[in-house]
This record gives C-alpha cells, sequence and structure tokens, in this order.
C-alpha cells in the first residue's frame, strides 16, 4: 500500500510539475530570461483561460483550464482535429505533425499524422504522468518513473538508455529524446541532442542559421538547436568566454584572454583561428567565413572567400567593430565610417551617404543596418525595407536573414522586413528587452535586470540605488531601469519605492 501512495504522490508531483513548467515558459520573460520568436521557436499567449500551449510546423494548440485543448493552423493530416470527447486533458506535446494529449487518468490520447505509428500508443495506456513528443516519434513517462517510446526510430530516439527509472520529466525533439532524472541530471539520446538551459543568467544572446548561442554572467556558453555539425558542442573549458558569434554550422567563442575558440562544421577552415591567436576583442561570423577584431584595430578573416568576404579593404586600421553578413562582412571606423565587403548582388555592401556618425552595425542575408548616433537606424541592401517611424531612440541594432531589428531605449524592439514565419511578431509584453540577436528566421531578445531595484545593475540593492529612484521620483513618462522605475511602467512613484524596499539589500 505503501508504494502504491508513493506512486500516486510521484504522478501528481510530476503532473504539477508539468502543468506549472508550461505555465512558466511564457510567464519567466524578464530579469535575464531569453523570449524568442519566428518560426523555429514557439509563441503564443496565456489569456483567455489558456494554461499551456504548444505549436509545431504549421499548427498550434492551446490547453484550457477547463481540460478542453484548442487547436488551429494546418490541418492537413487533422492536426487540429481534437478527438472527442474533448474534455479532462491536463498536458500536452506537439510533435512535427502528431499530437498527445494527456488525460487525468493516466491515458494518452494521439491524433494527427501517423506515418511510423507515432499516435499508435502502447497497452497498457495507463498510469502515465506526462508527454513528449519529436518529430515522429513519441514519448510518455510512467508514474514509476520510467520512460516508453514509440513511432519513429531511425536515430535512436525510440530506444531510452538503461536503467530506465527514476526520470521525472521528459521531451523529444527532431529525432532526440531527453529525459530529466529526480537527480537533476538529464539523460539525451537519438541524433540531435538539444540543451535546453535554465532560462536565467543570460547576458548576451545570439542566432545562427538553425541553432543558437547564449552567454551567461559567468562566462559559459549554452548553445541549442542544429547541431548535426557539433556546433552546439561547445569545447571544454567552458569558462572564461566574453563574445559568442553562430554562423551556418559553426560557432566562435571570444574569451577574455583575447583568444577565440571555434567549433563545428570546418569544411573551409572557418574554425581555424590564425595565429597568433590572441589580442582579440571582437568577432563575428558568417555562413562559413569567420572575423576576429584585433586590439590594434585590425581584422582577420577566415574561412571561405568566394565571394571576397575576407578580404578586408585597406587601410585594414582603425576598425572597432565588425559583423558579417550571409556572404558579406562590414567594419565599423573609429571616424563612424562604415567599410563593406563580400558579396554585392544586392547593394549589401553600397553604403549610403552620408557614411558618418555610424556607432553600431549589423548584417543579414543580403541587407546591412547601420545605427547612427542620433539613435536612428539606416537600412541598405535586399529590399527589406526601412524601420518603422519614428525612427529615433534605437540604442542597439541586429539583422536576421531578411528582416531588421531594433531596440529602442524604452526597452522595446522593433521589427520590419520579411515576415512569413513571424520573425518580426515581437511577443508581448514589449518591454523590458536589454539585448535582441537575429537569426535566419528567427530572433531572441534578453528581458531585465537579475534584481528588482538594482537601479545601476551592479547586482545588488543598495543606498546607491535608493537614491537614484528618489532623485527621479514623480516622474511622470519615460522612466527607465536606471531611473528607478522597478515596475517598468514608464514613472517613478510610490510602487517602485515600495518594491526596492521590498528587495533592500539583496544581491551582494
Amino acid at each position: 500500500m505503501r508504494n502504491g501512495i508513493r506512486g500516486i504522490a510521484r504522478a501528481s508531483t510530476i503532473l504539477a510539475v508539468t502543468l506549472l513548467a508550461a505555465a512558466a515558459a511564457w510567464a519567466q520573460d524578464d530579469h535575464g530570461s531569453i523570449v524568442g520568436w519566428g518560426s523555429q521557436v514557439v509563441g503564443g499567449d496565456l489569456s483567455e483561460g489558456f494554461v499551456a500551449i504548444a505549436a509545431a510546423s504549421n499548427h498550434s494548440l492551446g490547453l484550457k483550464a477547463d481540460g478542453s485543448i484548442v487547436a488551429w493552423g494546418s490541418n492537413d493530416h487533422g492536426e487540429c482535429e481534437v478527438p472527442e470527447p474533448n474534455t479532462d486533458f491536463v498536458a500536452l506535446a506537439v510533435g512535427y505533425q502528431h499530437i498527445l494529449g494527456l488525460k487525468a487518468d493516466g491515458s494518452i490520447v494521439a491524433w494527427g499524422r501517423n506515418g511510423y505509428g507515432e499516435c499508435d500508443v502502447p497497452e497498457p495506456n495507463t498510469e502515465f504522468a506526462a508527454v513528449g513528443a519529436g518529430g515522429g516519434h513519441s514519448l510518455g513517462l510512467k508514474s514509476d518513473g520510467s520512460i516508453v517510446a514509440w513511432g519513429y526510430n531511425y536515430s535512436g530516439e525510440c530506444d531510452v538508455p538503461s536503467p530506465n527509472t527514476d526520470f521525472v520529466a521528459v521531451a523529444g525533439s527532431g529525432d532526440s529524446s531527453l529525459g530529466v532524472k529526480a537527480d537533476g541530471s538529464i539523460v539525451a539520446w537519438g541524433w540531435i541532442v538539444p540543451s535546453p538551459p535554465p532560462n536565467t543568467g543570460f547576458v548576451a544572446v545570439a542566432g545562427g542559421s538553425s541553432h543558437r548561442l547564449g552567454l551567461k554572467a559567468d562566462g559559459s556558453i549554452v548553445p541549442w538547436g542544429w547541431n548535426r555539425y557539433g556546433q552546439c558542442n561547445v569545447p571544454e573549458p567552458n569558462t572564461g568566454f566574453v563574445g559568442i558569434a553562430p554562423g551556418r554550422d559553426h560557432s566562435l567563442g571570444l574569451k577574455a584572454d583575447g583568444s577565440i575558440v571555434g567549433w563545428g562544421k570546418n569544411n573551409s577552415g572557418q574554425c581555424d583561428v590564425p595565429e597568433p591567436n590572441a589580442d582579440f576583442v571582437a568577432i563575428a561570423a558568417g555562413y562559413w567565413p569567420s572575423l576576429g577584431l584585433k586590439a590594434d584595430g585590425s581584422i582577420v578573416a577566415w574561412g571561405n572567400n568566394n565571394d571576397g568576404q575576407c578580404d578586408v579593404p585597406a587601410p585594414n586600421a582603425n576598425f572597432v567593430a565588425v559583423t558579417a553578413g550571409a556572404y558579406h562582412s562590414l567594419g565599423l571606423k573609429s571616424d563612424g565610417s562604415i567599410v563593406a565587403w563580400g558579396y554585392n548582388v544586392h547593394g549589401q555592401c553600397d553604403v549610403p551617404e552620408p557614411n558618418t556618425d555610424f556607432v553600431a552595425l549589423a548584417a543579414g542575408a543580403d541587407h546591412s543596418l547601420g545605427l547612427k548616433a542620433d539613435s536612428s537606424i539606416v537600412a541598405w541592401g535586399g529590399g527589406q525595407g526601412d524601420p518603422p517611424e519614428p525612427n529615433t531612440d534605437f540604442v542597439a541594432v541586429a539583422a536576421g536573414g531578411y528582416h531588421g531589428l531594433g531596440l529602442k531605449v524604452d526597452g522595446s524592439i522593433a521589427a520590419w522586413g520579411r515576415n512569413d514565419d513571424g520573425q518580426c511578431n515581437v511577443p508581448e509584453p514589449n518591454t523590458g528587452f536589454v539585448a535582441v540577436a537575429g537569426g535566419f528566421v528567427h530572433n531572441l531578445g534578453v528581458k531585465g535586470y537579475p534584481l528588482v531595484g538594482d537601479a545601476d545593475c551592479d547586482g545588488d540593492v543598495d543606498l546607491a540605488d535608493l537614491a537614484a529612484l528618489l532623485g527621479y521620483f514623480g516622474m511622470t513618462s519615460g522612466a527607465t531601469w536606471s531611473d528607478g522605475d522597478c515596475d517598468a511602467d514608464g514613472d517613478v512613484d510610490l510602487a517602485d519605492l515600495l518594491a526596492l524596499l521590498a528587495n533592500y539589500g539583496a544581491g551582494g
């Protein structure tokens, strides 16, 4: 009887964690977390009674508090036809074109495409506590801590490693599977193994063609996404990094000692950093080339050079920033001018006049962006259009494959250009962003600061922060975090003072 009670308690705990994790995935969108949108990132809304959401290639689903599931989007394989009775669901998982719904009685209902048996739940269809789905395979976590897998198994994604015990969570992705053990360890099997991080503590993000890199405050890099060429396998020791740059199928990391580490696909030598591998202060990666900016203001470029993207124009001096598009490169000079070279069929290397007063730059597949000292953005090249009006108050700029992104001083992000994958639909609330990065058809944004009330962003809440808030007390519009606007509503009032005092002494 004791074992039976423990099993029920375990199932209840797992179920609660599953539901809370689903909600938290959309609740934790501030203070060092990452928000993603576009083709390769789930997007959604937890309003109107929804408690969980999921999205696949062309369809989306929402789980309601009443236990029903709402589905919308492509229905080529019946993905949006929830089997009756549409009641008593407590969790859901979405594969490429199939869906799993977990019922309150511990059974699984599956529907949609069934070309590999991914919808044929093995018997006994009972005592399940969580579900996961990959591209063409399915996973069910039992209340005894074991995992059942079925469907497409070309890469071994259904071969659960032994011992198949003590699992508390399960997830599928493409041709891979993940299980979390009770001791907090992660077990991965199959082909492509993503590494989902705790969504906190990030200080920078960058998106490649189909993989992403996140830089943590402790100097480590967290990669996730496509890993066919090892572009997500950060070499040890994974410490001391201060910069990141993902290319198409390779990655670069800049160390605090000025050296560069490259990993992933290396067919053109894009990971072979030229000697001396020292004194670098910035890095950039295109589809296949790599670039490093030296402390002396020169640029070193290596890798594929079919379009001249590695031929830095003379004089190779006085550069202060560098970036790379798909097949072209850009360098910002200390005098505020931009130099561009490489593939130029779409005019992405023709910097508009006056070529002065630039303070930052970004490059997409066939277009370029420059941020001016007056906080406006200039765009040129492949026809992605100009930034939305008012073209003012920008503090950072980023580019995706065929779209542009600008971070405003108020913490909002403006996005424009090609939007067929939703890459320009910034999720609400569009506030509190402190960094932005663009991938080919997806984007990443870092929110907020780690401590409420840390106006000077030094990692603690003390007298200096209180003084900053009181200095702006009464501001009714346009306030930012550094003014003491703890609740990010644009003003500094009693609510902000109470929030700071409640967190006084934190950090340090």
